[in-house]
């Protein structure tokens, strides 16, 4: 924090105004500009190296003819390149493609044109059917370091390719000379990259960031904007503004641009405790809406913004779909208890093809939405706070709450403590749902431990042209 309170020098000014002319992307001085990748520190090598496969994250490994190791952003198996090192550590270093010589049968043209900046999608060169087959084989991989046999194929789960993901969040940044920047992270870069359209949004979302930033440079303190909450729901779009500090004029011209726009517009405001408000509708707590399928008819669950649902609509439906599937009809009225549980996603389909549903979630505000969810829609599901990643509350809570199944669907972290417990205190089925594949295998571990066997395992492409993977494994116990 030691460059706090140091003005940078402004850059020079490209004389013409963001407002009065647009550019193409690739013409000098447009604020689209691609930034150079390489970044200074990237050094240059004339050694041809072949890759030989993928890592984890999907870049390529290959060796130079000193024997070092190699990662290299953009390189597939197969392929001869040159790169450029950006990184370099003493078992191995970090690079990026320079040319490419010999390209692989699976290289594709990437269907975005920011892929040579945006920070985002990683595995854009590699066809479709590539990526999930390295998906599944990384989830393989992971569970066989665990000594986790897989007990037939890995399903896939996958939907749309491209204009999936109902809610993003774009960055705000505004420079020494006030010129206004929003966009994503930027590859291997704290900077921006600036877009005026996003291939893996829903349609609707990705048509509004031109008239977002058109908006934002039309403030009067559009530094003071910190971020911007990108959310579509059944009612369409909803945008939720990270406001550091509050300022008259720009809360009503905000105001007037949603109506224009015709979309919802809420607002966060402060710095340490930032006061939540809806600006349009004024004055109204509007209510979000997003459906789940069920066995009859899908389901509809109410939201706010800051609740978490999955960015992938699709993937979630297939997911909630496929547990109902695995875990079968009720055998007598089953007890569930569903873990992690969030406003509903699980809990409320589950009880509606016959369990018996008691739901558990850290958070007290999505309680009281899973709690409202299920009278709405006259499902006896009984919902109550706790900490799950405490071992002493985990233990009381699964003697207060015995079940027959449980599901278990926890952040990155994983759910160590309550796999933990499971392993001593067993039930016959165990559903675990999974945003990090190595705090999942980790928490396996202690089920196959306890008695369990892996019985079904699925791999959900929940973002599509990235490295990132989510999984679901049913364990049983005999």
């Amino acid at each position: 924090m030691s460059g706090l309170g140091k003005r940078r020098p402004a850059r020079a000014r490209s004389g013409t105004s963001g407002l009065t002319q647009k550019r193409s992307i690739s013409e000098p001085g447009s604020r689209h500009q691609a930034y150079d990748t390489s970044t200074p520190a990237a050094v240059s090598s004339t050694e041809v190296l072949e890759v030989t496969a993928l890592a984890h994250d999907g870049r390529g490994i290959a060796r130079t003819s000193q024997g070092k190791t190699v990662f290299i952003e953009g390189a597939l198996p197969g392929e001869h390149v040159t790169v450029a090192v950006h990184r370099t550590r003493k078992r191995f270093d970090e690079a990026h493609v320079r040319e490419v010589q010999i390209s692989a049968a699976q290289r594709v043209t990437p269907p975005c044109p920011y892929v040579d900046r945006c920070g985002g999608c990683d595995l854009q060169h590699l066809a479709l059917d590539g990526q999930r087959r390295h998906k599944v084989a990384v989830l393989a991989n992971l569970l066989s370091r665990q000594g986790i046999e897989l007990p037939g194929e890995i399903q896939v789960l996958s939907t749309a390719t491209v204009g999936y993901r109902r809610r993003a969040r774009l960055s705000v940044r505004v420079g020494a000379d006030g010129e206004v920047q929003l966009g994503f992270r930027a590859r291997r870069s704290r900077r921006l990259a600036e877009v005026d359209a996003c291939t893996t949004l829903v349609p609707e979302l990705s048509a509004m960031l031109p008239a977002l930033y058109t908006q934002l440079v039309a403030l009067e303190a559009s530094r003071h904007v910190g971020h911007i909450e990108l959310l579509h729901t059944e009612e369409g779009v909803t945008l939720v503004l990270r406001q550091l500090r509050q300022h008259v004029q720009d809360l009503a011209s905000w105001q007037q641009w949603a109506r224009k726009q015709g979309v919802r517009l809420a607002m966060r405001v402060g710095r340490d405790a930032p006061e939540f408000k809806w600006l349009e509708p004024e004055n109204v707590d509007p209510s979000l809406t997003l459906k789940v399928p069920s066995m009859a008819q899908d389901l509809t669950l109410r939201v706010v913004p800051g609740d978490f649902f999955q960015a992938n609509d699709g993937v979630n439906r297939c997911l909630i779909e496929t547990a109902v599937a695995w875990l079968g009809k009720p055998d007598g009225g089953q007890s569930l208890l569903d873990l992690f549980a969030g406003v509903g996603n699980f809990s409320l389909p589950l009880a509606a093809a016959g369990y018996t549903v008691a739901a558990v979630e850290g958070q007290q505000e999505m309680v009281a939405r899973l709690n409202d969810n299920a009278r709405r829609l006259e499902l006896e599901v009984h919902a109550r706070q706790a900490n799950l990643h405490d071992p002493v509350s985990v233990k009381q809570l699964l003697d207060e709450m015995p079940a027959d199944v449980v599901v278990l669907d926890p952040p990155r972290e994983g759910a160590e403590a309550l796999c933990q417990v499971l392993a001593e205190r067993p039930v016959s089925k165990v559903l675990y749902i999974a945003c990090d594949p190595a705090t999942m295998v980790r928490d396996s571990a202690h089920l196959l431990q306890g008695g369990y066997r892996l019985e079904r395992a699925a791999m959900a492409d929940m973002f599509v042209h990235t490295s990132h993977l989510e999984s679901m494994l049913l364990f049983v116990r005999d």
